[in-house]
């Protein structure tokens, strides 16, 4: 599925694409040093094409680079010419109960749901604690996932270990 010279292809998918999507693609592109390649997309996502801005503070903060982070549809990775995915996750519940387009080459798939920190109540300081317990608990799926073995990076294998990560 992967090579040394080829990254595996991961698309994170949440409803809006501007907060938990934004987190994890941002986080996977650092941890994966050039053995990852991940995108992030939405069914429903944000019209100013704009992060949640608590997402990207949260990102800053964390010392994680944030340009060229957009909000954007899945449509975009379901064109002809658009990256070939090796892996699509979604992050949502919401994401994760839609209809999705056809990916191609068929990807595996699987479900890490996050509950929505930008929908925490309270004041920007409680908001912002949820997005960063929520970056936390990205990291620590991401940091095992990253350190898989390169055979445990096939096809079967791929969609088992992301799905068995979804449990922990």
């Amino acid at each position: 599925m992967t090579s040394e010279s080829k990254p595996l292809n991961v698309l994170f998918l949440c409803t809006h694409n501007s907060a938990r999507s934004i987190l994890a693609e941002a986080l996977l592109n650092h941890l994966g040093q050039g053995r990852f390649k991940a995108y992030s997309a939405g069914s429903s996502p944000r019209e100013n094409q704009r992060p949640n801005p608590l997402a990207l503070e949260t990102l800053t903060k964390a010392g994680l680079p944030v340009e060229g982070l957009y909000s954007k549809s899945w449509d975009e990775f379901a064109k002809p010419d658009a990256p070939k995915m090796d892996l699509v996750i979604t992050v949502c519940d919401n994401a994760a109960g839609e209809v999705c387009p056809f990916w191609p080459g068929q990807p595996a798939t699987a479900h890490w749901g996050y509950a929505d920190p930008s929908e925490v109540d309270g004041d920007d300081d409680k908001k912002r604690e949820a997005f960063m317990q929520t970056l936390h608990m990205m990291r620590k799926r991401l940091d095992i996932f990253v350190n898989l073995p390169q055979s445990s990076l096939t096809k079967m294998s791929i969609e088992k270990s992301a799905r068995d990560l979804a449990k922990s």
